[in-house]
């Protein structure tokens, strides 16, 4: 995989870019000026970011799996320690699908009804391949989503979710919490050693 240098990331107009960014070559960007990457970020061949003005945000230490979509208008949030496997679509736009007015972006806007709602993400979430999270959904910290999943309600911290609808599984193991802890520690301590 060819990754943008840290000179071609500068130049693409990022609102903030931070270190150790891997971002493919072949990731498609728009509305860049409105898009913040954090640090520690893999971000793979084929993904598109299309931010609006809400924004999407990206924390730190997180993978963005091949042919994942981050598209709308609200804000996307993505925090610290999440992963987005392949081909997930996180929406926070969405077209009214009532048949009451028309669809699509190429119709004027007086005659849509397009809904534009935040989407947050949370700490420790794993988003199974091939999901697709709605707008206005709230993600809580330590969530995990089984492949092929439908988010469309907001889901409480800590819980395996799977199905079109999601539906509860069981609770998630928390010892990931120690990992992040002592990753953190030997962080700290090399940093120290210099």
């Amino acid at each position: 995989m060819s990754y943008y240098t840290e000179n071609e990331l500068s130049n693409i107009g990022f609102a903030h870019i931070g270190t150790n960014v891997l971002l493919s070559r072949k990731v498609s960007i728009y509305g860049a000026e409105h898009i913040r990457l954090g640090n520690n970020i893999r971000i793979d061949d084929f993904c598109i970011l299309s931010a609006g003005e809400g924004g999407i945000s990206i924390g730190n230490y997180i993978h963005i799996a091949c042919y994942s979509s981050i598209i709308g208008a609200a804000a996307i949030t993505l925090s610290d320690y999440c992963n987005i496997s392949a081909r997930v679509s996180i929406y926070s736009s969405n077209d009214d699908y009532s048949g009451e007015y028309l669809t699509n972006p190429m119709v004027p806007n007086k005659y849509t009804n397009v809904t534009h709602c935040s989407v947050y993400i949370g700490k420790h979430v794993i988003i199974g391949c091939g999901s697709v999270i709605l707008s206005g959904t709230n993600i809580a910290n330590g969530c995990a989503i089984g492949a092929l999943s439908l988010v469309n309600k907001s889901l409480p911290e800590w819980g395996i979710y799977v199905g079109q609808p999601v539906k509860y599984i069981k609770a998630r193991n928390k010892k990931l919490l120690l990992l992040e802890k002592k990753l953190s520690q030997d962080i700290f301590l090399a940093k120290r050693s210099k």
